[in-house]
């Protein structure tokens, strides 16, 4: 069972834009802070707050428009959203089995490692 639609390509392929968009935008206040902080812009350029925060709506808003308005950007995540509708999920029992398994498998290999760790403890107590 796939959990998505073809119906559904457009509204993801904007979300994934938006995304992209949105953490471009965070990433540029981000940095655009930091050099204020670095440089003390904060008290040499009047409303630096602002103008930071407007210059990350700003590359938000430009990563946003670049990947829908460039046509290879666009067909890349058609592509993508096209693969992705190939993608066979597993259903609920078989998750549960699997989680199970690699539980038990990671408590097995867990309680070797404390083993031999104990046992190279003993040995080195006798050694030293």
């Amino acid at each position: 069972m796939s959990l998505v639609k073809k119906e559904d390509e457009r509204k993801w392929i904007n979300a994934f834009a938006a995304l992209s968009g949105v953490i471009s935008g965070f990433l540029a206040i981000r940095l655009a802070m930091q050099a204020g902080e670095w440089f003390d812009l904060e008290v040499r350029v009047p409303h630096y707050i602002y103008l930071s925060q407007g210059a990350g709506i700003l590359a938000g808003l430009g990563v946003f428009g670049a990947i829908l308005g460039h046509p290879s950007s666009a067909g890349h995540l058609r592509e993508v959203y096209g693969e992705l509708l190939k993608v066979v999920w597993p259903d609920r029992d078989s998750v549960f089995k699997l989680t199970v398994g690699i539980v038990v498998g990671v408590a097995a290999i867990s309680g070797v490692f404390v083993a031999v760790d104990f046992v190279f403890q003993k040995g080195l107590e006798l050694v030293y």
